[in-house]
Formats: structure tokens, C-alpha cells, sequence
């Protein structure tokens, strides 16, 4: 018996074998749930069939998150196969590409900003939204953060500051959904290579100086990111909710690293 069994999971983000979703979904599967995803758009349609398969799903659903409409689609069709569901895992982040390099102040654009924010904060709310409904009693809702909400990382710009937004509505999401026996959580990862990683310039040095910086003198992985995700949406976690868990390898703690003698 695995902490999940007999629970179910929507799993919003898979996008690769190397996204955070995917250490998720594999930590998940592990762990004795049952999986849903979905999908972006028609062109990575055959990609998550072919994960979803791997974790002995066959429910995929298409999903831009910045439609309501897709959202609530996504719950209509999945409630043709389950009678409820227990977690939804929102991984989903972007903003455009040329505003993560260069001067936060001269890159950022009214446009990219607004996108940055509907698809990175305000998509967690939508899918809690149109979920709800058919949430089981205990149901728990989790998405990804990174330090660069917290703390000003070099060419993070806008998407930092999304991400600060989307841990202020974890609190905010908890405290409405909290009286419903619903929880929500976040985990602030370490910088992880990942398809949306690469968009961000200097990512390479990023991944350096974490390693350099962080207390294990390394980076982590997505199963470890996976793993604490198995634990925060399981009910040995009943008692946490509203909370932002660090699995960065302790950098959020350092204020210098290691100094060379």
C-alpha cells in the first residue's frame, strides 16, 4: 500500500520526461494513484499519451489554461470516467521569452506581464474553480513555485514576480477552501533543467551557483520535488495547508555560500 492508494490525480503540465510534472506523476504512480492529464495543445497530444501510458493512464484531456472554458471541459470529460478526484497538481508557468533577459523595468511589457501572471497565478484558481465539484472529502491542490518569488534572481523578472503571486493565492486559495476540508500547497523547487527552465538566459550558471550556494552542495531532481509532492498530498500531510515547502536543497536558507580560504 502506497501513501496514494485510492486517490486519484489530475495532473496539469507534463510536458517533457524532464518536467517537474514528470518526476510527479512517476513519484505518484509509485505511490499507488490513479492518474489523469492533460495536454497543451494537438502538438504535444502524442507525447503525454505515451507518458500517460507509462504511468497505466489512459485519461488525457486537452487544456490551455487560459481558457475557462477548455478548464471546465477538462472536469466534464473527466467525470465521465471517475466520480471524483482527490488531488490536482497545477505546473504550469510562462511568460515570454524575451522578457526573461535583461533589465527587469526595460524588458517587462504591460502584455507579458498580464500573460505571465493569467497563466502562471490566476490558471491555479480557474482549475481549483471548475474542480472543486468533484473533490472528495480530504482533497488537496498543489502547484510549483521557485525562490525567485521571494528573492530577485538575475533575468527570473516577470516570472518571479508571477510566482509571487501565485504563493500569495496559495494562502488565499487555502483560507476559502480550507472550510470545505480542501487543502492547498505549493513547493518551491531549486532550479531544475526543464523545457520552461530553458527559456531563462544564464540558466546553465543558475544551476551552478545553486549547487555551489545550497547546503547539500547540490542541485535536486525531480523525483525528489516528486517524492515531496507524494507527501504533501497524501493524508499523512491532513494537517498542512496554505504552506510554501522548500525541496531546494536548503538555498533558501543561505545568505552567503561556502567562503574559499
Amino acid at each position: 500500500m502506497g501513501l496514494l492508494s485510492g486517490k486519484r490525480a489530475l495532473i496539469v503540465g507534463v510536458a517533457s520526461k524532464l518536467s517537474i510534472a514528470a518526476g510527479i506523476a512517476e513519484a505518484f504512480h509509485q505511490q499507488g494513484a490513479e492518474l489523469a492529464f492533460t495536454y497543451q495543445n494537438e502538438k504535444l497530444k502524442p507525447r503525454v499519451e505515451g507518458f500517460a501510458k507509462g504511468w497505466d493512464s489512459e485519461l488525457t484531456f486537452p487544456c490551455d489554461v487560459s481558457s475557462d472554458e477548455e478548464i471546465e471541459n477538462v472536469f466534464k470529460e473527466l467525470g465521465k470516467h471517475w466520480d471524483g478526484i482527490d488531488i490536482i497538481v497545477h505546473s504550469v508557468g510562462f511568460a515570454p521569452g524575451e522578457e526573461l533577459d535583461g533589465n527587469y523595468v526595460d524588458v517587462t511589457s504591460r502584455k507579458g506581464f498580464l500573460m505571465a501572471h493569467d497563466i502562471s497565478s490566476y490558471s491555479f484558481v480557474a482549475l481549483a474553480k471548475a474542480g472543486q465539484s468533484m473533490m472528495r472529502e480530504g482533497g488537496s491542490l498543489l502547484t510549483l513555485s521557485y525562490y525567485g518569488a521571494e528573492k530577485t534572481i538575475h533575468n527570473y523578472n516577470v516570472m518571479g514576480v508571477a510566482k509571487a503571486s501565485l504563493e500569495a493565492n496559495v494562502r488565499y486559495m487555502a483560507n476559502s477552501m480550507g472550510e470545505k476540508g480542501f487543502r492547498v500547497n505549493a513547493i518551491s523547487a531549486g532550479p531544475i533543467r526543464t523545457l520552461a527552465a530553458s527559456g531563462i538566459k544564464s540558466f546553465r550558471t543558475m544551476l551552478t551557483e545553486n549547487a555551489k550556494r545550497a547546503p547539500l552542495r547540490r542541485n535536486v531532481t525531480i523525483g525528489e520535488v516528486g517524492n515531496g509532492a507524494a507527501f504533501l498530498c497524501s493524508d499523512m500531510a491532513s494537517g498542512i495547508t496554505g504552506e510554501i515547502m522548500y525541496i531546494d536543497g536548503g538555498f533558501n536558507i543561505t545568505a552567503m555560500g561556502p567562503v574559499e580560504q
